[in-house]
Protein backbone atom coordinates (compact mmCIF):
# COMPACT_ATOMS: atom_id res chain seq x y z
CA UNK A 1 0.00 0.00 0.00
CA UNK A 2 1.64 3.27 -0.79
CA UNK A 3 1.40 6.16 1.68
CA UNK A 4 -0.36 8.92 1.06
CA UNK A 5 2.58 11.34 2.71
CA UNK A 6 6.19 9.98 2.74
CA UNK A 7 8.53 11.99 4.30
CA UNK A 8 12.12 10.51 4.69
CA UNK A 9 15.55 11.85 5.71
CA UNK A 10 13.60 15.36 6.74
CA UNK A 11 16.32 17.78 8.07
CA UNK A 12 15.35 21.58 8.99
CA UNK A 13 17.75 23.77 10.48
CA UNK A 14 17.83 27.62 10.83
CA UNK A 15 20.51 30.15 10.24
CA UNK A 16 22.97 27.58 10.29
CA UNK A 17 23.07 27.74 14.00
CA UNK A 18 20.58 24.63 15.09
CA UNK A 19 19.18 21.62 13.57
CA UNK A 20 15.48 20.81 15.16
CA UNK A 21 15.22 18.05 12.48
CA UNK A 22 17.38 15.51 12.05
CA UNK A 23 16.34 13.36 9.08
CA UNK A 24 12.16 11.98 10.34
CA UNK A 25 10.78 9.27 8.11
CA UNK A 26 7.19 9.52 8.39
CA UNK A 27 4.45 7.56 6.30
CA UNK A 28 0.59 8.20 6.52
CA UNK A 29 -1.81 6.43 4.55
CA UNK A 30 -5.09 6.88 3.50
CA UNK A 31 -7.59 6.61 6.47
CA UNK A 32 -4.95 6.10 9.07
CA UNK A 33 -4.25 8.42 12.40
CA UNK A 34 -0.48 8.71 12.17
CA UNK A 35 0.83 10.39 16.06
CA UNK A 36 4.02 12.05 16.46
CA UNK A 37 4.87 12.30 20.36
CA UNK A 38 7.13 13.74 22.46
CA UNK A 39 7.96 16.37 24.72
CA UNK A 40 7.61 19.92 23.68
CA UNK A 41 10.61 21.38 21.72
CA UNK A 42 11.48 17.92 20.42
CA UNK A 43 10.50 19.02 16.18
CA UNK A 44 7.11 17.62 16.46
CA UNK A 45 5.44 21.11 15.11
CA UNK A 46 8.80 22.27 13.20
CA UNK A 47 8.29 18.51 11.13
CA UNK A 48 4.68 19.37 10.26
CA UNK A 49 5.83 22.84 8.97
CA UNK A 50 8.28 21.95 6.54
CA UNK A 51 6.02 19.43 5.29
CA UNK A 52 3.41 21.89 5.02
CA UNK A 53 5.95 24.82 3.32
CA UNK A 54 5.71 26.92 6.59
CA UNK A 55 8.99 27.32 7.94
CA UNK A 56 9.63 30.66 9.67
CA UNK A 57 12.45 32.89 8.23
CA UNK A 58 16.20 31.42 8.48
CA UNK A 59 14.36 27.89 8.09
CA UNK A 60 16.47 25.70 5.66
CA UNK A 61 14.33 22.51 4.96
CA UNK A 62 16.06 19.12 3.03
CA UNK A 63 14.84 15.77 2.42
CA UNK A 64 15.35 12.58 0.21
CA UNK A 65 11.84 11.51 0.03
CA UNK A 66 8.93 14.46 0.54
CA UNK A 67 5.80 13.84 -1.48
CA UNK A 68 2.19 13.78 -1.16
CA UNK A 69 -0.19 11.59 -3.32
CA UNK A 70 2.77 10.64 -5.52
CA UNK A 71 3.58 14.61 -6.25
CA UNK A 72 6.91 15.81 -5.25
CA UNK A 73 7.15 18.52 -2.71
CA UNK A 74 10.90 19.66 -2.68
CA UNK A 75 10.31 21.44 -6.73
CA UNK A 76 7.26 23.00 -5.99
CA UNK A 77 7.56 26.97 -5.58
CA UNK A 78 5.77 28.79 -3.47
CA UNK A 79 2.91 29.41 -5.48
CA UNK A 80 2.32 26.06 -6.43
CA UNK A 81 2.68 24.85 -2.76
CA UNK A 82 0.09 27.34 -1.58
CA UNK A 83 -2.49 25.80 -3.96
CA UNK A 84 -2.29 22.88 -2.61
CA UNK A 85 -2.05 24.09 1.12
CA UNK A 86 -5.57 24.55 2.02
CA UNK A 87 -6.73 22.25 -0.37
CA UNK A 88 -6.26 18.31 -0.67
CA UNK A 89 -3.57 19.18 2.41
CA UNK A 90 -4.58 20.82 5.22
CA UNK A 91 -3.78 21.99 8.58
CA UNK A 92 -5.22 22.69 12.40
CA UNK A 93 -2.87 24.70 14.06
CA UNK A 94 -1.61 24.56 17.87
CA UNK A 95 -3.21 27.59 19.46
CA UNK A 96 -7.44 28.33 17.94
CA UNK A 97 -7.19 31.45 20.17
CA UNK A 98 -5.09 33.23 17.66
CA UNK A 99 -5.24 31.03 14.25
CA UNK A 100 -8.44 33.17 12.66
CA UNK A 101 -7.76 36.63 12.04
CA UNK A 102 -9.60 38.92 14.36
CA UNK A 103 -10.38 41.56 11.54
CA UNK A 104 -12.55 39.62 9.44
CA UNK A 105 -16.00 37.25 10.36
CA UNK A 106 -16.37 33.60 10.46
CA UNK A 107 -17.54 32.94 7.12
CA UNK A 108 -15.54 35.48 5.36
CA UNK A 109 -12.42 33.58 6.35
CA UNK A 110 -14.01 30.10 5.83
CA UNK A 111 -15.22 31.34 2.13
CA UNK A 112 -12.10 32.48 0.61
CA UNK A 113 -10.56 29.05 1.24
CA UNK A 114 -13.43 27.40 -1.15
CA UNK A 115 -13.58 30.56 -3.36
CA UNK A 116 -9.66 30.40 -3.95
CA UNK A 117 -9.34 26.98 -4.43
CA UNK A 118 -12.61 25.56 -5.82
CA UNK A 119 -13.97 29.18 -7.34
CA UNK A 120 -17.59 29.13 -7.56
CA UNK A 121 -19.50 32.05 -6.03
CA UNK A 122 -19.31 33.51 -2.30
CA UNK A 123 -22.95 32.37 -1.27
CA UNK A 124 -22.40 29.15 -2.46
CA UNK A 125 -19.08 29.13 -0.39
CA UNK A 126 -21.30 29.88 2.19
CA UNK A 127 -23.56 27.90 2.39
CA UNK A 128 -20.87 25.06 2.64
CA UNK A 129 -19.30 26.73 5.75
CA UNK A 130 -22.89 26.78 7.90
CA UNK A 131 -23.46 23.04 7.01
CA UNK A 132 -19.90 21.96 7.68
CA UNK A 133 -19.91 23.96 10.90
CA UNK A 134 -23.12 22.38 11.46
CA UNK A 135 -21.02 19.21 10.86
CA UNK A 136 -18.88 19.71 13.80
CA UNK A 137 -21.52 20.38 16.37
CA UNK A 138 -21.81 24.23 16.02
CA UNK A 139 -25.43 25.59 17.02
CA UNK A 140 -26.72 28.31 14.77
CA UNK A 141 -24.30 28.06 11.94
CA UNK A 142 -26.22 30.73 10.34
CA UNK A 143 -25.69 32.72 13.18
CA UNK A 144 -21.98 32.37 13.65
CA UNK A 145 -20.51 33.26 10.08
CA UNK A 146 -21.40 36.61 10.86
CA UNK A 147 -19.73 36.42 14.13
CA UNK A 148 -16.25 37.47 14.68
CA UNK A 149 -13.72 35.44 16.59
CA UNK A 150 -13.35 37.01 19.85
CA UNK A 151 -17.05 36.36 20.19
CA UNK A 152 -16.31 32.65 20.21
CA UNK A 153 -15.30 30.18 22.83
CA UNK A 154 -12.19 28.18 22.63
CA UNK A 155 -13.88 25.12 21.93
CA UNK A 156 -16.34 26.38 19.12
CA UNK A 157 -12.53 27.87 17.33
CA UNK A 158 -11.48 24.79 17.13
CA UNK A 159 -14.29 23.35 15.71
CA UNK A 160 -14.69 26.39 12.87
CA UNK A 161 -10.67 25.47 12.40
CA UNK A 162 -11.41 21.94 11.70
CA UNK A 163 -14.86 23.14 9.88
CA UNK A 164 -11.98 25.56 7.38
CA UNK A 165 -9.72 22.83 7.22
CA UNK A 166 -12.71 20.54 5.90
CA UNK A 167 -13.75 23.13 2.86
CA UNK A 168 -12.08 21.75 0.07
CA UNK A 169 -12.27 17.54 1.22
CA UNK A 170 -8.72 17.13 2.04
CA UNK A 171 -7.29 14.04 1.92
CA UNK A 172 -4.16 14.99 4.65
CA UNK A 173 -5.48 16.42 7.64
CA UNK A 174 -2.13 17.90 9.94
CA UNK A 175 -3.35 18.55 13.62
CA UNK A 176 -0.64 20.53 15.81
CA UNK A 177 -1.86 19.83 19.29
CA UNK A 178 -5.32 20.36 18.39
CA UNK A 179 -7.15 20.46 22.14
CA UNK A 180 -4.17 22.65 23.34
CA UNK A 181 -5.67 25.15 25.85
CA UNK A 182 -9.15 23.64 26.08
CA UNK A 183 -10.58 22.10 29.08
CA UNK A 184 -11.12 18.26 29.47
CA UNK A 185 -14.35 18.11 28.36
CA UNK A 186 -13.85 19.77 25.52
CA UNK A 187 -10.75 17.99 24.94
CA UNK A 188 -12.72 15.15 24.74
CA UNK A 189 -15.51 16.31 22.15
CA UNK A 190 -12.84 17.59 19.89
CA UNK A 191 -11.05 14.18 19.66
CA UNK A 192 -14.17 12.06 18.96
CA UNK A 193 -15.18 14.56 16.69
CA UNK A 194 -12.23 14.04 15.06
CA UNK A 195 -12.59 10.53 14.69
CA UNK A 196 -15.88 10.52 13.57
CA UNK A 197 -14.37 13.21 10.44
CA UNK A 198 -11.84 10.64 9.90
CA UNK A 199 -14.82 7.61 9.38
CA UNK A 200 -16.65 9.46 7.67
CA UNK A 201 -14.64 11.26 5.02
CA UNK A 202 -11.52 8.74 4.70
CA UNK A 203 -9.07 11.31 6.67
CA UNK A 204 -5.23 10.64 6.87
CA UNK A 205 -4.36 12.24 9.88
CA UNK A 206 -0.91 13.53 10.98
CA UNK A 207 -1.83 14.63 14.71
CA UNK A 208 1.32 15.69 17.05
CA UNK A 209 0.98 15.24 20.75
CA UNK A 210 2.53 15.37 23.75
CA UNK A 211 -0.63 13.41 25.66
CA UNK A 212 -0.01 9.83 25.47
CA UNK A 213 -3.54 9.18 26.22
CA UNK A 214 -4.43 10.45 23.17
CA UNK A 215 -2.12 8.42 21.29
CA UNK A 216 -3.81 5.38 22.89
CA UNK A 217 -6.78 6.62 22.40
CA UNK A 218 -6.85 7.61 18.55
CA UNK A 219 -3.28 6.30 16.96
CA UNK A 220 -3.16 3.25 14.60
CA UNK A 221 0.76 3.95 13.91
CA UNK A 222 2.93 6.02 16.08
CA UNK A 223 6.27 7.90 15.89
CA UNK A 224 8.39 8.92 18.80
CA UNK A 225 10.51 11.87 18.84
CA UNK A 226 13.06 13.27 20.52
CA UNK A 227 15.52 16.31 19.76
CA UNK A 228 14.90 16.06 16.11
CA UNK A 229 14.75 12.52 15.61
CA UNK A 230 12.42 9.66 15.45
CA UNK A 231 13.64 7.48 18.01
CA UNK A 232 10.84 4.25 17.80
CA UNK A 233 7.98 4.23 15.45
CA UNK A 234 5.31 1.31 15.62
CA UNK A 235 1.75 0.64 15.86
CA UNK A 236 0.20 1.60 18.51
CA UNK A 237 -0.61 -1.75 19.63
CA UNK A 238 3.33 -2.84 19.63
CA UNK A 239 4.25 0.04 20.98
CA UNK A 240 2.57 0.12 24.12
CA UNK A 241 3.04 -3.24 24.55
CA UNK A 242 6.94 -3.77 24.46
CA UNK A 243 8.39 -0.43 24.08
CA UNK A 244 11.71 -0.51 23.40
CA UNK A 245 13.69 2.97 23.56
CA UNK A 246 14.48 4.17 27.02
CA UNK A 247 12.89 7.30 25.79
CA UNK A 248 9.44 5.93 25.54
CA UNK A 249 9.93 3.67 28.55
CA UNK A 250 10.58 7.52 30.04
CA UNK A 251 7.57 9.35 28.67
CA UNK A 252 5.42 6.05 29.65
CA UNK A 253 7.23 5.71 33.62
CA UNK A 254 5.64 9.50 33.71
CA UNK A 255 1.86 8.64 33.13
CA UNK A 256 0.18 7.84 36.38
CA UNK A 257 -1.38 4.21 36.37
CA UNK A 258 -4.72 3.97 37.95
CA UNK A 259 -4.36 1.56 41.13
CA UNK A 260 -0.34 1.36 41.01
CA UNK A 261 0.28 4.30 41.74
CA UNK A 262 0.40 5.18 45.58
CA UNK A 263 -1.85 7.96 46.88
CA UNK A 264 1.55 10.65 47.83
CA UNK A 265 4.02 8.55 45.63
CA UNK A 266 6.08 10.73 43.47
CA UNK A 267 5.19 10.98 40.00
CA UNK A 268 7.73 9.57 37.08
CA UNK A 269 9.79 12.08 35.19
CA UNK A 270 12.44 12.13 33.35
CA UNK A 271 15.35 14.32 34.16
CA UNK A 272 16.97 17.24 32.37
CA UNK A 273 15.45 18.72 29.39
CA UNK A 274 15.34 18.52 25.62
CA UNK A 275 19.14 19.41 24.47
CA UNK A 276 19.60 22.29 21.58
CA UNK A 277 21.06 20.01 18.79
CA UNK A 278 24.02 22.05 16.87
CA UNK A 279 25.29 21.65 13.48
CA UNK A 280 27.44 18.33 12.77
CA UNK A 281 25.75 16.39 16.33
CA UNK A 282 26.71 12.76 16.91
CA UNK A 283 25.36 9.97 18.31
CA UNK A 284 22.17 9.80 20.58
CA UNK A 285 20.36 13.30 21.84
CA UNK A 286 19.19 11.54 24.66
CA UNK A 287 22.21 10.26 26.39
CA UNK A 288 22.78 12.83 28.67
CA UNK A 289 19.30 11.58 30.53
CA UNK A 290 19.64 8.35 29.79
CA UNK A 291 21.34 5.85 32.65
CA UNK A 292 22.10 3.12 30.01
CA UNK A 293 24.27 5.40 28.12
CA UNK A 294 27.76 3.93 27.05
CA UNK A 295 30.45 5.36 25.41
CA UNK A 296 28.90 3.64 22.05
CA UNK A 297 26.11 6.27 22.22
CA UNK A 298 28.24 9.19 21.10
CA UNK A 299 28.81 7.44 17.78
CA UNK A 300 26.50 6.53 15.00
CA UNK A 301 23.36 5.00 16.08
CA UNK A 302 21.91 2.24 14.28
CA UNK A 303 18.15 1.81 13.49
CA UNK A 304 17.01 -1.90 14.82
CA UNK A 305 14.06 -3.52 14.09
CA UNK A 306 12.25 -5.27 17.65
CA UNK A 307 9.83 -7.26 14.90
CA UNK A 308 8.96 -5.69 11.27
CA UNK A 309 7.32 -1.89 11.37
CA UNK A 310 8.69 -1.24 15.31
CA UNK A 311 12.33 0.07 14.52
CA UNK A 312 13.92 1.53 17.17
CA UNK A 313 17.18 4.01 17.36
CA UNK A 314 19.74 2.51 20.37
CA UNK A 315 21.96 0.40 20.82
CA UNK A 316 20.87 -1.67 23.45
CA UNK A 317 19.44 -5.01 22.29
CA UNK A 318 15.66 -5.41 21.68
CA UNK A 319 15.66 -7.93 24.43
CA UNK A 320 17.18 -5.88 27.09
CA UNK A 321 15.30 -6.88 30.23
CA UNK A 322 11.88 -5.88 30.51
CA UNK A 323 12.49 -5.12 34.58
CA UNK A 324 15.21 -2.37 33.44
CA UNK A 325 13.36 -0.87 30.80
CA UNK A 326 10.30 0.35 32.93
Amino acid sequence: MSALLEVSGLRVRFNDVAEAVRGVSVQVNKGETHCLVGESGCGKSVSALAVMGLLAKGGIRTADTLSFAGQDLRGLTESQMSRLRGDKMAMIFQEPMTSLNPAYTIGSQMAEVRVRHRGGSKREALDRAAALLGRVGITAPGMRLAQYPHQLSGGLRQRVMIAMALMCDPDLLIADEPTTALDVTVQAQILRLLMELQRELGLAILLITHDLGIVARMAHRVSVMYAGKVVESATAEALFAAPTHPYTNGLLDCVPTPGKVARGAELGSIPGSVPRIPLGFEGCGFRDRCRHATDACTRDIPTQSRIPGHDYACVLPSTWPAEHAR
